[in-house]
């Protein structure tokens, strides 16, 4: 029978008490969404089979939530058994057997397996990329991660680059500090290896800023090494501080033990078997010393293996509340005002695993845009060991519902009616939001001729669009094409009072087309749409809606694919490639993208006005495009004002369109153009230099080069 189920095992474990050995993993058919039924051959004893909900298997499969993917095998240890087994998985009229070795070491920590290992992992993760999206897709991922910024090597080469520190000029820096707080850290530690638990302790005593305290909460550990190595570091140093709780109550009550004895102003959080880059402390208090008001400070960060070897830099923007309710994002290094903290009460049991996901959520609550910062500098060192998220992430399943909890309870707690749900990867999330009022949505699409183009983008309108409450202003910029007026006359007659042709006869200045047509508009919500994009999903106007409500939200944008199905546009970052240009650039349609940005809502400085969506009276105050900007940069203008008016510009993933705009058209191709492109280009850096120079949604420490994500090696 045909091999149709895609199985995945996730652990092997062996209890030492008693012997028996647990097999962890998940098994479905990807195409019928079933669940087969397991046995075991090969083993006579006591089996005992679970199924479990798996909340990432689910989100990335589109399962409903009645459908438990996950499974447990637990082998009776009191019995001789061969030390390889078969599992066997049923249904649909189709077996899979997949061959398990007991006695192999599973799973394995990162960094410690041959290299033969590793490039076999290398391949299965290939495979598996392989296998979601196609041969294509794969070798475009492939050329994107052979591009420069995107290796081990390159990563390292950033560290020599950017690391090096002038130890008696920072130590003068800091005497000179007039404001000098106590940062209290704090460490919850449960059955760490001594070799972790003391570079951990030693990367907080080797901080140039020496006005901390290290507050430790041992959460009865049964390890005997732990006890001693902690009074060790206590009894050595009158800054550490250690309570031992007479009783275990996991990670948050453990943390919260390590809060009560805190005394500084502020507090940080470090696990018990990570590491602090030794400018941590100092660069917080200096951006302390710069704003005094702050409450939330974070870093970026990066991982560091077994071996001490630092990987895969997380380079995060600066304050994105539509991001963080897809994901954590802020994470590591978090230094958080003390008294917020006491608040709010620390950390709640029944978030293990997301409780500073939960923490972070709360505390942004109590505090605003204005007073947090973020430290474009890697501070903090996450330890890749298997106890960890970061080692393997399919074993963390309680986690990421721990985060779905989180997120969705901060929803309820900020009074919005709306619904968190697992996005298409570990530890992402994707926030629906209730419709509070179906208002008139005007559809703006400026055109000259375009029959083609015009024909298809209405039909997917109308075919597609579920909102049930939108009209169509087609502003025709002087078509000479004698189909057009036919074209016209149906929709005329399909949509009635809800189709309008409003003629602009004018030589062609985007700006003004689509303001003039604006003023025509009778709806609450105005959606420009470029003649030459298509439809993908139904729900694309009612997502839109859901954000635009807000009155915090600006500028709404959308996911369009080229025709070949890859990323035509994600978002925009401003100084990219010059004055603007697009993120995740011809990534294959699938992926998850920079930390998973593809798949999640982002804030971005600019949209493209090839599809987004922006209250009319925002737009009016705002005076509409900027007529100056005939061709080039005139939605990424507005954008940038909506966010000078205190408005959060999103990105949404779940907005999916076509643009069948030429993957290399050149838009510069005559003197003509030229000239004007570089005078629009001039124009943009003289109004917004600073966001060129600064673009708070994309890393100073990324690439402006292509909008790949890579590490930025150039000056």
């Amino acid at each position: 029978m045909a091999d149709q189920y895609t199985i995945y095992i996730d652990s092997i474990l062996r209890n030492g008490n008693n012997n028996s050995i647990v097999i962890s993993g998940w098994a479905l058919d990807a195409e019928t969404k079933t669940v087969p039924s397991i046995h075991v051959e090969g083993f006579d004893g006591i089996v005992q089979i679970s199924y479990v909900y798996r909340g990432d298997v689910n989100a990335l499969h589109k399962l409903a939530s009645n459908v438990s993917a996950g499974f447990q095998v637990e082998l009776d240890g009191n019995h001789n058994h061969s030390n390889v087994i078969q599992l066997v998985f049923e249904g649909n009229n189709h077996t899979t057997k997949k061959e398990v070795n007991l006695n192999q070491k599973f799973p394995l920590v990162p960094g410690t397996e041959g290299k033969i290992v590793q490039g076999l992992k290398k391949i299965k993760r290939g495979l598996g990329y392989f296998r979601r999206n196609g041969l294509m897709s794969t070798l475009r991922r492939l050329k994107m991660d052979q591009s420069p910024g995107k290796s081990v090597q390159d990563y390292q080469v950033w560290i020599s680059k950017n690391e090096n520190w002038d130890v008696k000029a920072i130590q003068k820096e800091i005497q000179n500090f007039k404001y000098q707080p106590t940062i209290s850290i704090l460490m919850p530690v449960y059955n760490v290896e001594q070799n972790w638990l003391e570079k951990c302790i030693q990367s907080v005593q080797n901080q140039f800023y020496p006005n901390w305290e290290l507050c430790m909460a041992d959460d009865c550990s049964t390890d005997e090494s732990v006890r001693p190595t902690l009074e060790k570091y206590a009894k050595s140093d009158e800054r550490i501080k250690v309570v031992f709780r007479s009783e275990n109550g996991h990670i948050s009550r453990a943390t919260n033990s390590a809060l009560e004895i805190a005394t500084g102003e502020f507090v940080a959080l470090l696990d018990n078997d990570d590491e602090l880059a030794p400018i941590a402390f100092y660069e917080v208090v200096k951006a302390l010393n710069e704003n005094p008001e702050l409450d939330l400070i974070y870093s970026d960060e990066d991982k560091i293996d077994m071996q001490g070897n630092r990987f895969d830099p997380a380079f995060k923007p600066d304050w994105s509340p539509d991001l963080l309710l897809g994901t954590n994002y802020i994470s590591h290094l978090g230094v958080y005002r003390r008294s917020i903290m006491n608040e709010i009460g620390g950390f709640r049991p029944g978030f293990e695993g997301s409780q500073d996901y939960d923490l972070v959520l709360r505390f942004t609550e109590k505090t605003t845009a204005q007073r947090i910062h973020h430290i474009p500098k890697v501070l903090y060192y996450w330890r890749i060991l298997p106890t960890s998220t970061a080692a393997d992430q399919s074993t963390k399943g309680y986690a990421f519902e721990a985060g779905l909890k989180a997120v969705q309870e901060a929803l309820v707690r900020r009074g919005i009616k709306g619904t968190a749900h697992h996005a298409a990867g570990n530890g992402l999330y994707d926030v629906e939001y209730e419709v509070l009022s179906t208002d008139l949505v005007s559809i703006i699409i400026p055109t000259r001729d375009g029959y083609d183009d015009m024909l298809r983008c209405l039909n997917s309108i109308v075919a597609k669009t579920s909102y049930p409450n939108y009209e169509i202003i087609v502003a025709d910029n002087g078509s000479t094409d004698e189909r057009m007026e036919k074209l016209y006359a149906k929709f005329k007659g399909q949509l009635g009072e809800r189709f309008r042709v409003e003629s602009i006869d004018i030589p062609f200045n985007y700006s003004r087309i689509n303001n003039l047509a604006a003023q025509k508009a009778k709806g609450k919500y105005l959606l420009f749409l470029n003649n030459d994009t298509e439809v993908i999903t139904p729900g694309w106007i009612t997502k839109m809606v859901s954000f635009a409500q807000f009155e915090r939200i600006g500028m709404v944008g959308a996911k369009l694919y080229y025709p070949n199905q890859t990323i035509q546009h994600a978002g925009v970052i401003v100084g990219l490639g010059g004055a603007a240009g697009h993120c995740h650039h011809t990534y294959p349609k699938g992926d998850f993208g920079y930390f998973g940005k593809l798949e999640i809502n982002v804030n971005y400085l600019a949209v493209t006005a090839a599809c987004c969506m922006i209250r009319k009276a925002d737009f009016e105050q705002l005076g509409g495009f900027e007529e100056e900007l005939t061709v080039a940069f005139n939605d990424v203008d507005l954008c940038l004002r909506e966010y000078e008016a205190g408005h959060d510009n999103v990105w949404l993933h779940g907005v999916e369109l076509y643009h069948y705009e030429s993957q290399t058209r050149g838009y510069e191709n005559t003197p003509e153009k030229k000239a004007r492109f570089d005078q629009e280009t001039k124009f943009m850096e003289d109004r917004w230099g600073k966001y060129i120079a600064n673009d708070p949604f994309y890393n100073p420490n990324l690439s402006r080069v292509g909008g790949h994500f890579g590490i930025r090696l150039e000056d």
